[in-house]
């Protein structure tokens, strides 16, 4: 109604405004988290990793990316490779993160970083003094290798074959992580990745070259067809950042 050339609402409308201001504020978070979400600084990601990158770099890049971001979530998980995988084609993960892996049929794999494996030698190892390890060097004093069924238990044997040497390791694990610890208890020399190695807190090691190379690609894995959401993008930046830190 006008009054004194002014509107004023009537008893209804003051009513009906009540009834209605929970929608006003629902409407103004709406935006707020909508445009959080669009800039990257609001929402939920899942990360998936093997233990070579998922105990490593993977918690130094997240920790960077959710420095500034208080209103991101995460789901974070190491499992194997096949578990990785899966999650991703199934959507269950936005990222995986491996190594040892250069192409996949059923999603993308993109390479963060080549580098090549290295050698864990305790100092009062034989070869501690050593320039860089061999497979003869290994095959004369024993070593902790890495199960043939793996990836890159596949690769260290077929490293021995090419020199004419029979992969016979004194003690057997899995995971480079499993062996970075026994060499540092002093079971003696182990063939590991470079990220397992650098994270590795034992003083008593020396870490040296291993010959011949075996070439590690460290790799994130995407789904196919899904274009990635800015939150994805802030942390692949992170992810590629600590990589670089570490080599």
């Amino acid at each position: 109604e006008r009054l004194h050339r002014r509107l004023e609402p009537t008893e209804e409308a003051l009513l009906l405004f009540e009834e209605v201001r929970p929608v006003f504020s629902m409407l103004r978070n709406f935006s707020a988290r909508a445009r959080s979400i669009r800039h990257g600084t609001s929402g939920r990601l899942r990360i998936m990793s093997t233990p070579p990158l998922g105990n490593t770099v993977a918690p130094m890049a997240l920790a960077r990316f959710l420095k500034d971001r208080p209103d991101v979530s995460v789901a974070y998980d190491v499992r194997r490779l096949e578990h990785v995988i899966d999650a991703v084609q199934s959507g269950a993960a936005d990222i995986g993160l491996a190594i040892a892996l250069e192409r996949h049929p059923s999603v993308n794999v993109e390479v963060l970083a080549r580098t090549h494996m290295v050698a864990l030698v305790p100092k009062e190892h034989e070869v501690a003094a050593r320039q860089e390890v061999t497979v003869n060097d290994l095959t004369e004093h024993g070593f902790i290798g890495l199960e043939v069924e793996s990836r890159m238990g596949q690769m260290l044997r077929d490293a021995f074959e090419r020199d004419g040497m029979t992969y016979e390791p004194r003690v057997e694990v899995r995971y480079c992580a499993t062996a970075a610890v026994l060499a540092g208890a002093g079971v003696g020399a182990a063939i590991v990745d470079p990220y397992s190695a650098a994270y590795q807190p034992s003083e008593g090691l020396v870490q040296l070259p291993f010959q011949p190379p075996c070439e590690i690609p460290a790799v994130m894995i995407t789904r196919k067809g899904v274009p990635r959401s800015r939150l994805l993008h802030g942390f692949i930046a992170e992810l590629k950042r600590a990589v670089g830190d570490v080599l």
